[in-house]
């Protein structure tokens, strides 16, 4: 039996775990989004990061990469792994993953994907929307054990670009995270 898990987020730079075989494409009916908070990698309880999740939206893709992984033990393994790396994204789905544009017919079906939902009940994470120059603020302010919020927004947007992806969200968010930075360097001088 084989597993397949979509990264949508710091998954596509860093896996963290074994893997036979690395695909890049997207699922269908979702959009990422800066709405999940993260109070163990890239904030705290005090100043939660913004990460993203995924939220159902009609028509759009979401980019990113599948990782197959066929032994049983690195299976076992990845899915602890991901269980405390994922532990606030508080749903699972399993989707199909697309790798060409213009695909109608996925590529693999049942890619396990972590979302965090905006049920608050079962996410106490969840911030949820906000202004591009509001979520901007709190990812510069956000810093957390695996670094500073802004470096996990850099990352992302490099990531989606080497593979062609430009994702407005993201793109939009690090454009005004770098706006706020160096106003606040030229003030500063």
């Amino acid at each position: 039996m084989v597993m397949w898990v979509f990264g949508y987020g710091s998954l596509i730079w860093k896996a963290g775990f074994n893997y036979d075989e690395r695909l890049v494409g997207f699922i269908k009916g979702y959009r990422r989004v800066f709405y999940q908070g993260s109070t163990d990698h890239r904030g705290t309880p005090e100043y939660p990061g913004r990460t993203v999740t995924l939220e159902p939206a009609e028509g759009e893709v979401c980019w990113g990469v599948a990782y197959r992984i066929s032994n049983k033990e690195d299976q076992e393994v990845a899915l602890t792994y991901l269980e405390v790396r994922e532990k606030q994204y508080d749903k699972k789905a399993y989707l199909d993953f697309f790798t060409g544009p213009n695909a109608t017919t996925p590529a693999v079906s049942d890619v396990m994907v972590y979302i965090a939902s905006p049920d608050k009940k079962h996410n106490v994470n969840y911030l949820g929307p906000a202004s591009i120059e509001e979520i901007a603020k709190q990812i510069i302010q956000a810093e957390g054990p695996s670094g500073p919020n802004r470096d996990y927004l850099f990352q992302l947007e490099e990531a989606l670009l080497q593979f062609g992806c430009k994702d407005a969200h993201v793109m939009d968010l690090a454009s005004e995270v770098r706006r706020i930075l160096s106003e606040r360097e030229l003030t500063s001088t």
